[in-house]
């Protein structure tokens, strides 16, 4: 991890999480794998699955993945923990163009963030772009210190997952 907080893969490739205004995050990555085979792994439940929960959230499992992702389609992810409840995470898919973008809503509070994921192609690889819109300043804060601060390990897990999917 470099001194902003930022991981580098063993390629040298760094996932930087920069505020953007006051209300929002954007996260950029570039896999070497094309942007068919990194959709696939937003947008289908069994590959989503393997690489979701981030390695460092000890004890934490993905119960339930339901994902329909097409445009008015919606997701539920429920995440646990040995001898507690469950923790739900839902919104609908407002935007899907297969193999470019992904756009859905954060529906688990009274107002969510919208996330956008766009897939684009950089020297044959696919140049990922998260980018998240948060209602408030307040909110953004918060996601900053929770589960947004879990996006580079989450998708250097990603790029493992497709690094053996490639080879």
């Amino acid at each position: 991890m470099d001194q902003k907080g930022n991981r580098t893969d063993s390629h040298g490739n760094r996932s930087p999480v920069e505020r953007k205004g006051l209300r929002e995050l954007v996260i950029t990555r570039t896999f070497h794998a094309p942007p068919s085979a990194v959709y696939e792994a937003w947008s289908q439940p069994a590959s989503f699955r393997q690489w979701w929960v981030p390695a460092s959230a000890s004890g934490v499992v993905l119960v339930s993945c339901e994902m329909d992702v097409r445009t008015g389609g919606q997701y539920r992810l429920e995440f646990g923990t040995a001898g507690s409840g469950t923790m739900a995470f839902f919104g609908r898919y407002l935007e899907v163009v297969p193999n470019e973008r992904i756009v859905w809503t954060n529906d688990e509070g009274e107002e969510g963030a919208v996330t956008t994921v766009t897939f684009g192609v950089t020297d044959g690889r696919t140049l990922l772009t998260f980018h998240e819109l948060y209602p408030s300043e307040e909110e953004i804060e918060e996601a900053l210190r929770g589960g947004a601060a879990a996006l580079p390990e989450q998708l250097e897990q990603l790029d493992g997952l497709l690094s053996v999917e490639t080879e």
